[in-house]
């Protein structure tokens, strides 16, 4: 069992809703085997409250925390340092406490990326789409530009929402071209993708019965695709059930959630991450179909 003394150092999550959140699963796990003295804990934070909470956690040195929906954004005014990163994705999810006040960066693109570099392929010439242009399809987007695609298709249901995501990019910091896609569109456009990534929120429980992807259009998949799905729960999704019977490499979101949050593990200890031990801690929590 955990020892909490005097000395104990505080990790944490902050976010509205924060109970759902599987990070202190993953990161109290970590820390157990290990033996070092923290404990990480989450805390329900309203977004009037950032900078009240995190003049708080200075003042009790609290040494870092996750960031989750919706504060992704909201907290970065409260930071002194920012990485590149996370500039160019426009939000942070991992923060620092340093000398000179809270560092914070974006450990998303680093978990998202973790399984398809994994693939051990070259990613030059594949054109990825990506489904729905909120803000989790922002790492995405950085992600597959940092593993070489040079054009990123993006699709949407509002075009005018479509163009203000486009614009909102530094492609020089960027150096990949996005192209936006109304959602009729798809039919044409997925019989020559490599790789289709899933950043809506269509499948996520309690709505396991829906798929951004019908019939028709998983059976345009080219053969071979990979079909990443950021939803880990259900596993697997609908949309990654019927990719699966068409012959499609899968990937849910477990790993981009243990990757992230083993990038974060070791920027808060200085440890290594047990990264295996951080994904059987969640597999073993979340239920599989």
């Amino acid at each position: 069992m955990m020892k909490i003394t005097g000395k104990t150092k505080i990790l944490g999550i902050i976010g509205n809703p924060i109970e759902h959140s599987l990070s202190p699963i993953i990161q109290n796990r970590a820390i157990a085997l290990l033996n070092l003295d923290y404990t990480y804990v989450p805390f329900p934070v309203m977004e009037d409250d950032i900078k009240t909470a995190l003049d708080g956690f200075r003042a009790v040195d609290i040494k870092g925390f996750n960031v989750t929906i919706p504060h992704k954004q909201a907290v970065m005014p409260f930071l002194s340092h920012i990485t590149n990163t996370a500039k160019l994705i426009g939000a942070v999810n991992t923060v620092w406490q340093t000398p000179d006040g809270w560092h914070g960066t974006n450990t998303d693109i680093d978990g998202f990326i973790a399984p398809l570099k994994a693939l051990n392929r070259s990613w030059a010439d594949v054109t990825p789409i990506i489904l729905g242009n909120g803000g989790a399809s922002r790492a995405v987007i950085v992600g597959c530009a940092q593993l070489g695609c040079k054009e990123i298709k993006v699709v949407g249901r509002n075009i005018d929402k479509l163009k203000e995501f486009q614009n909102s990019w530094d492609y020089q910091l960027l150096q990949a071209k996005v192209t936006i896609h109304p959602w009729d569109e798809l039919t044409e456009i997925l019989p020559q993708s490599d790789l289709i990534v899933n950043t809506t929120p269509l499948g996520m429980s309690p709505h396991t019965d829906k798929s951004p992807l019908n019939n028709q259009q998983i059976s345009l998949l080219k053969p071979g695709a990979i079909v990443y799905d950021l939803i880990y729960t259900p596993r697997p999704t609908l949309l990654l059930q019927q990719a699966q019977k068409q012959g499609a490499t899968i990937i849910d979101g477990t790993e981009m959630l243990v990757q992230q949050g083993a990038v974060g593990f070791e920027i808060w200890t200085g440890k290594k991450a047990p990264v295996d031990v951080m994904r059987d801690a969640l597999l073993d929590f979340l239920p599989q179909n």
